[in-house]
């Protein structure tokens, strides 16, 4: 059995602790947000956070988390109200949208370590997340308006 908390909520899974995350939360809870892309860490469409921090869970063993928090797309926010699903919906982001998911909690956590970034730092914070569709010059937009629509709700 592995315990650990997914957006905010603690559960308890029985599966083989070599289970990647990925199909943990996919097969085991029904979370569906997270996509299965590549299967090697290379594309980004997996990306969670952990304890706050990037990972890819179609490689990271569901006993990797034991004790920790897990947070997926569905945790960023249950209105659509977090300044990324805000802006991606503002600026109409996604074409075919599977890669979104994952270029979001990316998104979220370099806003969280830089909440103004440059378009090199966004370049090089999302470099690890494949979109087919070449949505990037979009999703670069979309990173500097969710990081307007935070720092506006900053105190100054």
């Amino acid at each position: 059995m592995t315990s650990f908390q997914v957006n905010g909520k603690p559960v308890e899974v029985h599966v083989d602790p070599a289970t990647p995350l990925l199909w943990v939360l996919r097969d085991s809870l029904g979370m569906t947000g997270t996509k299965f892309g590549c299967g090697m860490a290379l594309c980004g469409a997996c990306t969670v956070h952990l304890d706050g921090k990037a990972i890819r869970s179609c490689v990271a063993p569901v006993s990797r988390v034991e004790g920790k928090r897990v947070t997926t797309i569905e945790g960023l926010s249950s209105n659509l109200t977090h300044p990324l699903q805000r802006a991606w919906i503002e600026l109409d982001v996604p074409q075919c949208g599977y890669c979104q998911s994952g270029q979001i909690m990316s998104a979220a956590v370099l806003l969280a370590e830089n909440p103004n970034p440059t378009d090199k730092d966004i370049d090089e914070a999302m470099g690890g997340n494949i979109c087919r569709c070449g949505t990037y010059s979009r999703i670069r937009k979309a990173i500097h308006k969710a990081a307007e629509l935070a720092n506006a709700g900053r105190p100054k």
